[in-house]
């Protein structure tokens, strides 16, 4: 029968027909030697086949294979026993029957056989084995190590790769890793990877190599003995990319440890890397990025890889067709530039701001994170910054925005808060619709999400327009749920909403009943009256477009003077258009055009702030209905004249100047409004029941309520001291708010410069003193002063330099 295998499969399928296995099972167990001998070379060689294979599976012929295996038995017999194994070792069921029979011991023997069949057979068993945990310990416990090393001196190529192939499994393992290191196994892969004869074995050896690298101890072990100078200098060798692959991996296994990439970095192995980065093969340079991605870690590594321009190589990966290489490079890149303007600069000579743009658009969610934080780290410097906005992407930023990946949406929004720093970038931001998802982000119960969302916001609160079409797609409303939730609230989501304030104080009025002196009354501003908590507050359109009620009407205020141009005429008398067609527009406020310039005319011409502060009091009475006696307040006429106004101009919504008849609310607003032109300090602040009033700041003193010199007067607070040294908080009861007050700079015989924050009803303002011990102040001083003012927001406009008292 064993002749029959020349005849090939047909003859093995026909005895396995003729029920040859069954009695062949059982010979192999026979008394007679010879019989045994046969027996056991017509099972192997009928083995071979896989119907024969399946059919063995459900036997119970693996005890009496494993019987074959001692070492006293003839090599003919050990041979085909061990080529039977092979045949089975695949299989789930006979590599554990194979192990419960204790066949490893013997197999492991049969590695020493001086026959390469039989080493090739035990070799192959034992590789299918070592594929489960339990098997690869085994392994190194009954000393299974040193004979694998010893099969790497084989003349018979397929013995030397199943050994590396079985070292690859075993390796994995902590302990199997020191015996190798005791049997100089490094040592014997080495002298494989320096045989250019053996470079088809090379990919394997490689990843042995890595495998023995995850120790540190290994590694100082092989440093210490001049291993690591050895295998850089191959890796520098040219070779197959399947081998710089591994090679690549190797480094990068190798990298894990801190310890390791110090010694990588000694071993100059960003030379390497950025070799590695100029090859063709597309799988080896995505694994040197993941490389070098372990390696940035170690700073100086990162600049090491800079220097030796790693960095085009890099941006050239941005360009490749592989999906893979194109995240492998923009995750480098995120982590290179990262708190590294060197590296930043470098990239963006090397063209990659461009590309980055470009890559916004991918499908990819790692590659677009990793993107926008390139270049959110590029835009800290402002002309890499105007470079990028010049390539379109604020556009390509919407789409990111909408992402349902969180780490897409963090980076993006950090990078929009980083590029959209001036008003035309906001401006196309508002343009490109990217607003509405952006406010949409407040939603998140992420919390990162949701904080980059709120920076974001506060950066795009910087402007009306942009400020107005986020409370219109409910910002506001977001923030105050934020704010009211004790987990969800943050001093990001507290600042955004200061921020939205500070830039729509129509609803700042309507949400806090209070506007501050800095709060200036402009075009456009209009009093909705108080809004509850979580309602929204319609923009000025939306209450223009509304049919007429019996609300209250919403007051507007509007100094601009309509230019028409010749050609909006001559379009006007051509092509008529519908109501409903027609942009909308906020109607010419003729009276309070010509209030505001009586305003500047006759109030700014009084010297003195209190007669300016009477006069423009006494203007706003006669402007509106003059004064009016408390006992005669019921028969003033002022809800049916508005009522009139509503219909005459079949709106909502009057211009303030056209009220002839106005009580607190409506004087209050105008008093504002005309103040604010002049430039005198004044706040407007709503009660209850319509009231409302002004505050104004009067620099010029009585000198009868005042010092005994008519100049100075004391007033006191006790500040608390904190942990901080220089700041205070302390809080003032004349004007009900709370201070956090610092000492920038003080020189307790000349000045001291004094910065502090005060805060009421969720609003902050800030105040800058400079405190002299006398009544001048050199220029040098003053300058300084208006230098740091100017720093921490304040407008030049609003910089006071008190006059010299005498």
């Amino acid at each position: 029968m064993y002749l029959q295998r020349k005849l090939g499969d047909e003859n093995k399928v026909s005895l396995l027909g003729f029920g040859a296995l069954e009695p062949l099972c059982r010979l192999i167990a026979h008394n007679n030697m010879l019989v045994q001998r046969n027996a056991i070379m017509a099972l192997g060689t009928m083995a071979v086949n896989g119907d024969v294979t399946g059919a063995l599976k459900k036997t119970d012929v693996i005890p009496s294979i494993i019987d074959r295996l001692s070492l006293e038995e003839d090599g003919v017999v050990q041979e085909f026993a061990t080529l039977c194994l092979a045949s089975m070792s695949p299989d789930f069921v006979c590599k554990a029957q194979i192990f419960d029979n204790n066949g490893l011991p013997p197999l492991i023997q049969l590695l020493s056989s001086p026959d390469p069949d039989v080493q090739k057979n035990s070799v192959e068993v034992i590789f299918n084995l070592v594929q489960d945990y339990q098997c690869r310990v085994a392994v190194h416990e009954l000393g299974g190590i040193p004979p694998l090393l010893e099969l790497l001196k084989s003349d018979f190529p397929v013995i030397q790769r199943l050994a590396l192939e079985t070292l690859m499994n075993v390796t994995t393992d902590k302990d199997t890793c020191h015996t190798f290191s005791e049997e100089h196994g490094f040592e014997k892969i080495m002298e494989i990877l320096n045989n250019k004869d053996f470079s088809d074995l090379h990919a394997e050896a490689l990843h042995v190599v890595a495998n023995y690298l995850n120790d540190s101890k290994s590694v100082q072990l092989i440093h210490e003995g001049g291993g690591l100078t050895t295998l850089m200098d191959f890796f520098l060798t040219p070779n197959s990319p399947e081998i710089q692959s591994n090679a690549v991996k190797c480094i990068t296994r190798l990298a894990q440890s801190s310890e390791n990439r110090k010694l990588l970095h000694e071993q100059n192995v960003e030379k390497v890397l950025v070799a590695y980065l100029s090859v063709a093969d597309v799988s080896v340079k995505t694994a040197t990025c993941n490389a070098v991605t372990a390696m940035n870690l170690h700073l100086a590594s990162k600049e090491r890889f800079r220097e030796l321009g790693g960095i085009p190589a890099l941006v050239q990966g941005l360009r490749g067709g592989s999906v893979e290489l194109i995240e492998a490079a923009a995750h480098v890149l995120a982590n290179l530039t990262h708190n590294n303007h060197l590296s930043t600069i470098a990239v963006y000579k090397a063209g990659g701001h461009k590309i980055l743009v470009q890559q916004l658009q991918r499908s990819c969610p790692k590659t677009v994170a990793n993107v926008a934080a390139t270049l959110c780290n590029m835009a800290q410097k402002e002309v890499i910054r105007h470079s990028i906005l010049s390539h379109g992407v604020i556009q390509a930023l919407v789409e990111p925005l909408k992402s349902t990946d969180t780490q897409v949406l963090v980076n993006t929004t950090l990078c929009l808060a980083a590029l959209a720093c001036d008003e035309e970038d906001r401006a196309e931001l508002l343009s490109a619709g990217g607003l509405h998802p952006l406010v949409n982000l407040l939603r998140s119960y992420h919390k990162e999400v949701l904080q980059s969302a709120c920076l974001a916001v506060i950066v795009c609160a910087s402007d009306e327009p942009t400020t107005v079409e986020m409370c219109k797609f409910g910002a506001v409303e977001l923030l105050q749920e934020i704010n009211q939730s004790v987990k969800r609230r943050s001093s990001f989501s507290e600042t955004a909403m200061i921020s939205l304030l500070k830039s729509n104080l129509s609803v700042k009025y309507s949400l806090t009943d209070h506007l501050a002196s800095t709060d200036v009354v402009g075009d456009g501003f209009y009093d909705a009256g108080k809004a509850h908590a979580g309602q929204r507050i319609l923009t000025l359109e939306e209450f223009s477009k509304q049919p007429v009620n019996q609300q209250r009407p919403i007051i507007v205020v509007n100094t601009m003077i309509e230019k028409k141009q010749e050609s909006d005429q001559q379009e006007d008398e051509t092509q008529p258009v519908s109501p409903a067609e027609k942009p909308w527009k906020m109607v010419e406020d003729v009276s309070l055009q010509v209030l505001v310039k009586e305003t500047k005319d006759l109030i700014l011409s009084l010297d003195d702030e209190r007669e300016q502060c009477a006069a423009l009091a006494r203007m706003v009475s006669e402007a509106m209905g003059g004064a009016v006696e408390m006992e005669k307040l019921h028969a003033f006429p002022w809800v049916l004249h508005l009522s009139e106004l509503k219909f005459t101009l079949q709106s909502n919504v009057i211009p303030i100047g056209l009220i002839t008849r106005g009580i607190y609310r409506h004087r209050a607003l105008l008093f504002k409004c005309l103040a604010d032109c002049i430039g005198m300090s004044c706040t407007l602040v709503r009660g209850e029941y319509n009231r409302a009033w002004n505050e104004v700041l009067l620099f010029s003193v009585d000198p009868s309520s005042n010092g005994p010199n008519g100049i100075c007067s004391n007033v006191t607070f006790h500040a608390l001291k904190t942990d901080t040294p220089g700041r205070f908080t302390y809080h003032s009861e004349i004007w009900n708010n709370d201070n956090d007050m610092r000492i920038v700079e003080v020189k307790y015989d000349d000045y001291a410069l004094v910065h502090t924050i005060k805060t009421s009803d969720n609003s902050s303002e800030v105040l800058n003193n400079l405190l002299s011990r006398t009544n001048e102040t050199s220029a040098d001083l003053q300058e300084k002063f208006s230098t740091f003012s100017t720093k921490t927001g304040i407008l030049p406009e609003n910089i006071l330099i008190l006059p010299k008292k005498m």
